[in-house]
């Protein structure tokens, strides 16, 4: 019996797991023990589903977390390594090319699967909002509701007067541009931005270079994973920051520490990512493992 598999996507990494075959406890200490890279088998987050049994032309239903147990919403290298892994089970039913529909509680998003070998899928991610109601992000005294939309807005930061372009994609997130990004500045004011008073209900933050108009260097720090090597709703989220602030064309080649993604940005604002995936493991839980998962359930949950 298979528990779980493995997949990466430019070295951001989440476990699948399917309700129809393993009996996993959804709750939020289970996930941070299964993500755990001591305790557990270790990864980004966990891709819980399909939900209901999958069929083609119906939207597929699944839910994503955080390493931390929290909601994930929609991630963009989740959403390919969960088509890939869709493919690779049924190819017969999703790897032909044909466009079908990934569901989640951030809503709905179409998928292809256009390599199956090679691993690569595209996912459209839908159009972003600027409005800072939707993130939410609050004026600078941390109570009042920012109004309007919330492009070059000023934020302060560990003394630092940033200047940053906030999108929801699904998920918050919070762009800054920077002359060098890398991983210690993103392993510093990561945490701080993601945390900050402004963003009540936290935020996932981009330091972005464009190198030229169709390329950019990217770091992150998810509010719920920490900081990670790649991650596609990040690039997307960048991508149309970037395009709001008239600093890049139409498609992007986005550079991360683990790897690329290309994002392409339709006229009405509408973002399409596409990226290689792979899958790197499967096993299942050894008893010790599951003993502990089975502690994480609900009193009095039959297992």
């Amino acid at each position: 019996m298979i528990d779980f598999y493995k997949y990466q996507a430019a070295g951001n990494d989440y476990l699948v797991i399917d309700p129809r075959h393993t009996d996993f406890p959804v709750t939020r200490e289970a996930i941070r023990l299964i993500c755990d890279r001591h305790l557990g088998i270790g990864a980004d987050g966990v891709l819980h589903g399909p939900l209901e049994p999958p069929r083609p032309g119906v939207p597929v239903v699944l839910d994503l977390y955080n390493s931390d147990g929290s909601d994930c919403g929609r991630s963009g290298n989740g959403l390919r390594m969960f088509a890939l892994h869709l493919a690779g089970q049924e190819p017969g039913a999703w790897a032909d090319g044909r466009e079908f529909t990934l569901r989640t509680g951030a809503g709905d998003s179409s998928v292809r699967v256009l390599d199956l070998v090679e691993g690569r899928a595209e996912v459209g991610m839908g159009r972003p909002s600027f409005e800072a109601a939707d993130l939410p992000l609050l004026q600078e005294d941390g109570t009042t509701p920012y109004d309007g939309r919330a492009v070059r807005v000023p934020l302060s930061v560990d003394g630092e007067k940033l200047t940053v372009t906030c999108v929801y994609n699904g998920n918050p997130h919070t762009v800054v541009p920077v002359d060098e990004p890398s991983a210690e500045l993103a392993r510093r004011l990561g945490p701080m931005i993601a945390g900050h008073a402004r963003f009540p209900q936290r935020t996932n933050v981009q330091f972005m270079r464009m190198v030229n108009r169709s390329v950019m260097e990217l770091e992150v720090f998810e509010r719920g994973a920490g900081y990670v090597t790649a991650s596609g709703a990040s690039a997307c989220a960048a991508v149309s920051a970037a395009r709001e602030l008239g600093l890049c064309e139409r498609r992007v080649e986005v550079r991360m520490p683990g790897g690329g993604v290309e994002i392409a940005v339709a006229e009405d604002g509408r973002v399409t990512m596409t990226g290689d995936a792979e899958q790197v493991a499967a096993g299942s839980f050894a008893p010790a493992l599951r003993a502990r998962l089975d502690r994480t359930a609900p009193a009095g949950t039959v297992r």
